[in-house]
Formats: C-alpha cells, structure tokens, sequence
C-alpha cells in the first residue's frame, strides 16, 4: 500500500516483519499533512494482519525523518481552526504508531529532528546508526512540542534532559542519544540493518500474545492508568493456546512454534 502526494509518501510493506517506510528523500522525508493523516490506516492494516509479528518503521534514501513540512505550515496553519485540525492529524498519527499492538522499532540513520523524535519515540524500541543525529526543534519555529509528544520524551530521558532537550533544539549525536536514554541500540557504523533483522527475527519467534500483553501492561503502568482489560489478559495467557505449545515446546525440548 502507498498513501502519497507529489511530493512525498507513507509506504507500507506487509510481512512477518513489516515495514513502515517515510518516503519523501527530497525533503529529507519531512511529513506533509497527507503522511500524517496516512499513519492511520496503515496502522490499522497491521493491526488485521495477523501474520505481522513486528513492525520496523523507517526513512528512505539515508535520512530517518526531519520532522513536519514547514513549507506546508502556511496553509495547514492559516486559521486557529485549520492548526488545531492539522494538530489533531498529527496527534493522530504519531498515536496510531503507539498503538499497534506488535512491537515497533525505530530505525534511525540520518536526520532525526522535530516531530520525527516523536514518530521514533512512540515506536518500543529505537536503532540509530552512530553517525544520526536527533534534535527537538520547535524551539528555533516558535511553537512547542504538543503535551502528548512532550510526555514521551520525559518517559525517554526525564524531566531535566527534557528541559535541556525542548528549551535548548540542540543537535544530539547518537552516542549521547544513547547515553540520555533517547534511543536504545547504537549500531556501528554499517551494522543497523543487520542488527534490526537478527533482533526482529528474534522477536518474531516468541509468542505474540506474550509481547502483546507485556505491550500492553507497560504502556498502562507508564501511564499511571489502572485497567482491569490488562490484569484479565494476564490470566486470559495462562489458559490460552500459545501456553500450551510453549510449554509443549519446553518439556518436548523443542523451539516453540507459535
């Protein structure tokens, strides 16, 4: 599936390891309001696909994502009313990206800057090669990281390295994004992709209902939310068919096959 306009698009590729693909390298895949508004639906489609086991979310042509289209902002933010409906579009999509219930990993090379972090941050896990660099930027637009945004990156590196981040817009090296908690895998130069794949095929062949219930419960306690849905999931596991197999699999000493 494509969702695209002239100038840029979301590309999706269906898989047992799915990818997510921003594909608009003559911007250094900058999100135009149509990407955003195209995040959605395919998250969705991930969601009824119950083949996909994990989802790599991923930039072409060497850049991750430089964040909005600036060159749009004229237009989507014309009025207070055209700002809050694009907003919202944005919001929703970077919540789309959070919600999948499958794990999603960020891989970042290049340009990581505004409302990228935010895509690479509602993802579960971050890869950056060593040479990308991450950068909060509203501050240098004169506007502010949405509340939502906000929150994620002070689950990432806390209230102080938040400050430091969103007041400053300075540029980031991988190395310190590492260090701050900021991304979780720092690749050598030349070993992401190789990285990625042995992780995702790792996970891959665990059990989904497993990772989706962990999915869950995480995002619920970060939160601070009390959900009795999750407490009924972790019971639901200890009767479902994935237990069986696996301890079929642990007792048979046999790969699980799930």
């Amino acid at each position: 599936m494509t969702t695209a306009k002239e100038d840029g698009q979301i590309r999706f590729e269906p898989g047992r390891i799915a990818r997510i693909v921003i594909d608009a390298p003559a911007s250094r895949n900058a999100m135009t309001a149509a990407m955003w508004g195209a995040l959605p639906e395919i998250a969705a489609r991930v969601g009824g696909d119950p083949t996909t086991r994990v989802v790599v979310l991923t930039g072409a042509g060497g850049t991750f994502c430089a964040g909005a289209d600036i060159g749009e902002f004229a237009e989507t933010c014309a009025t207070p009313e055209r700002a809050a409906q694009y907003n919202a579009t944005v919001r929703a999509g970077i919540g789309a990206i959070s919600a999948i219930g499958r794990p999603v990993l960020a891989r970042i090379e290049g340009a990581c800057f505004g409302g990228g972090v935010a895509l690479a941050l509602a993802c579960d896990l971050r890869f950056a090669d060593a040479g990308a660099t991450l950068a909060i930027t509203p501050a240098r637009l004169g506007i502010a990281y949405s509340p939502a945004d906000t929150q994620l990156v002070v689950r990432a590196v806390g209230a102080a390295r938040a400050r430091d981040l969103l007041y400053s817009a300075r540029r980031v090296g991988a190395p310190e994004a590492a260090a701050i908690g900021l991304i979780d895998r720092l690749c050598p130069a030349g070993t992401l992709d190789a990285e990625i794949a042995d992780y995702a095929e790792g996970l891959a062949q665990l059990s989904p209902a497993s990772i989706a219930q962990a999915k869950a419960t995480i995002e619920a306690l970060t939160a601070g939310r009390t959900d009795p849905a999750i407490a009924a999931g972790f019971e639901a596991l200890f009767v479902g068919p994935e237990f069986a197999e696996g301890r079929a699999a642990f007792l048979g000493r046999r790969p699980p096959r799930f």
